[in-house]
């Protein structure tokens, strides 16, 4: 079991292999062997317009609606020189807490992260309204988001505090 701590020292790629990161180095949450089989994984459809495939289910409930969740995520968007990444949290070689349902993120992202299960991996298939409707600019070097343009974000649900602790609290319920 990954524990809080140890959490930041690398990732999890869908196959489950564990990968380290080096500062600088590149990796994908969806790398070349799960690119290749996500034709295969069935299309999700959700009543906002957001499609999803599950890369790894995952274990366990999806999280409650206000708990934090420990992810890797990265986002991107189609260019004229084809699909580019313009976010990745494996960047900083630690994952993000994200409240789920709280609006810390975009509200495809949200929406998607609310059904997952820890150890999960998710591609998501983000329509230009639960993105970035008035676009973004990225830092340089990476492509900005055109107004109402679709985001494909590949997302990995590494943890939920609260619910996979597995913490012994000593002294709880001794009588002294």
């Amino acid at each position: 079991m990954l524990g809080r701590r140890s959490v930041g020292l690398g990732f999890l790629t869908a196959a489950g292999s564990a990968v380290m990161m080096k500062k600088g180095q590149a990796a994908e949450i969806c790398d070349d062997a799960c690119e290749s089989s996500l034709s295969n994984i069935p299309l999700q459809s959700t009543p906002s317009g957001l499609q999803f495939r599950d890369v790894k289910v995952g274990e366990g409930s999806p999280p409650p609606k206000a708990f934090d969740v420990v992810v890797h995520y990265t986002l991107k968007v189609d260019t004229p020189n084809g699909i580019k990444t313009f976010f990745s949290s494996l960047d900083g070689g630690r994952p993000l807490d994200v409240r789920v349902g709280g609006g810390t993120v975009i509200p495809g992202l949200d929406e998607g992260l609310s059904t997952m299960r820890k150890g999960g991996v998710r591609r998501l298939y983000i329509p230009g309204k639960l993105a970035f409707p008035n676009g973004v600019k990225a830092k340089p070097g990476t492509p900005s988001v055109p107004p109402g343009s679709p985001v494909i974000a590949d997302v990995q649900l590494i943890y939920i505090p609260g619910i996979d602790d597995d913490l012994e609290i000593v002294g709880a319920g001794d009588d002294e």
